[in-house]
């Protein structure tokens, strides 16, 4: 095999140390070796950093195990040192012959061959934008538990009110909850007074789904605990929003071309962007895009048998938020471009297929515009108004295309 990089390093991190081994290749046939012990602390690594300069050595390949290797990555990249993440899939070792200093030789010699492909790492803005929205859908995820959590509550206090009103966390309900909690005894007559609008005609429905609860001292200070807490995560929620907002503004030229995508909206762009980053030409192509994301079927085939070809559990914070915005692209009446699409595969597919390939496409789609900046524009280019630059350039390709399919087929065209 061809030697990719004469002088390299491979490295095998832990929690509290990490083990390097710099390969040098030389005219001999086997390479040399050399091998330090580090620990993880910042001066130790910049110790590390010192030595592979001393050594010449400018490219290192490190296993992504869990957050240990950041520390590690924060200051080679500072220190101008090519840096390759490795999922730790290409770079396994045999079982039964391993230990950490040969884990750090392996991952060495791997890369200095050129077999280990690198993971997608973005840029340090864009890492710190994805630190603070996947920290926003955590507590999302929180929001919903403690909201199940606070129902439930009721539901064992024999109060059947959520199976009356259509919201239990709406006008009319948190005020009758709130009097629940607040007040000893039970007022039918005042209970009725606090329903709003259309609730006001299940008034009968709403005193029998109460009447007869069973709610101890104990049991009102848990639901005052976790509504609360509720109430912190909401005002979390809206704080990280602001904050947000305030990132995102090198990127809202990107964010407004996305948002022409039927289904996306400004948060969703954000997800989006906070996750694949602002320049989409590092994945190559947007079929490596759909397979980071984990929206592209396996291989699986042996001595001519197709095994399961699922999606992989990969993009595990992208593939929702593309499913979240598939599901509302294939409801939408005023560009059911996706919709139709949606219908056409779900009677063959299946939902859950379908709603994959719906989420491929507009990341496809996403890929497309944020390479060429164009608008997400599917339908008959003289059909809609655009600006005439772009409407030149999009009627070129359109011509080129057609003129190498009719010439495929043996036409000549002058």
């Amino acid at each position: 095999m061809k030697v990719v990089y004469p002088v390299c390093c491979g490295v095998d991190v832990h929690k509290s140390f990490f083990i390097a081994t710099i390969i040098t290749t030389t005219s001999d046939i086997q390479p040399n070796y050399s091998r330090k012990r580090f620990s993880t602390f910042n001066n130790d690594i910049l110790r590390f950093a010192d030595w592979l300069k001393e050594n010449n050595c400018n490219d290192v390949c490190m296993e992504s195990t869990g957050k240990y290797w950041i520390p590690v990555f924060n200051i080679l990249e500072s220190k101008n040192i090519n840096v390759t993440i490795a999922n730790p899939k290409w770079v396994k070792a045999v079982k039964g012959n391993k230990d950490d200093k040969k884990d750090s030789k392996w991952i060495g010699d791997l890369f200095r061959l050129g077999l280990v492909p690198g993971s997608f790492i973005p840029p340090k803005p864009i890492r710190i934008l994805r630190e603070f929205t996947r920290y926003r859908y955590k507590l999302v995820s929180m929001k919903s538990s403690e909201k199940n959590r606070f129902q439930n509550a009721f539901t064992v206090c024999n109060v059947g009110l959520d199976s009356v009103v259509s919201d239990m966390f709406g006008k009319s309900a948190t005020l009758i909850t709130d009097y629940l909690l607040s007040e000893e005894t039970f007022n039918p007559e005042y209970c009725v007074s606090l329903l709003q609008r259309s609730l006001k005609k299940k008034a009968d429905s709403v005193l029998v789904s109460i009447e007869g609860y069973q709610i101890s001292k104990e049991q009102k200070l848990r639901m005052n605990i976790i509504r609360s807490h509720l109430t912190y995560i909401e005002n979390s929620i809206k704080y990280l929003d602001d904050t947000i907002d305030s990132m995102v503004a090198p990127y809202e030229s990107l964010i407004t071309l996305m948002c022409t995508i039927p289904g996306i909206e400004r948060k969703s762009a954000i997800n989006v962007i906070s996750e694949i980053g602002n320049d989409v030409s590092l994945f190559g192509s947007s079929k490596r895009l759909c397979s980071w994301a984990g929206l592209t079927p396996g291989n699986n085939e042996s001595a001519g048998k197709k095994k399961s070809v699922r999606i992989s559990r990969a993009g595990v914070y992208l593939k929702p938020a593309l499913v979240e915005i598939a599901h509302s692209a294939v409801k939408s009446t005023k560009n059911p471009y996706y919709k139709n699409k949606y219908e056409k595969l779900v009677k063959r597919r299946g939902k859950k297929r379908a709603i994959i390939a719906v989420a491929r496409m507009i990341l496809t789609a996403i890929y497309s515009m944020l390479s060429t900046g164009e608008v997400w524009n599917p339908c008959d280019l003289f059909k809609f108004d655009m600006p005439d630059e772009l409407k030149a350039k999009q009627e070129a390709k359109a011509i080129k295309q057609a003129v190498k399919f009719l010439e495929q087929r043996g036409y000549a065209v002058s």
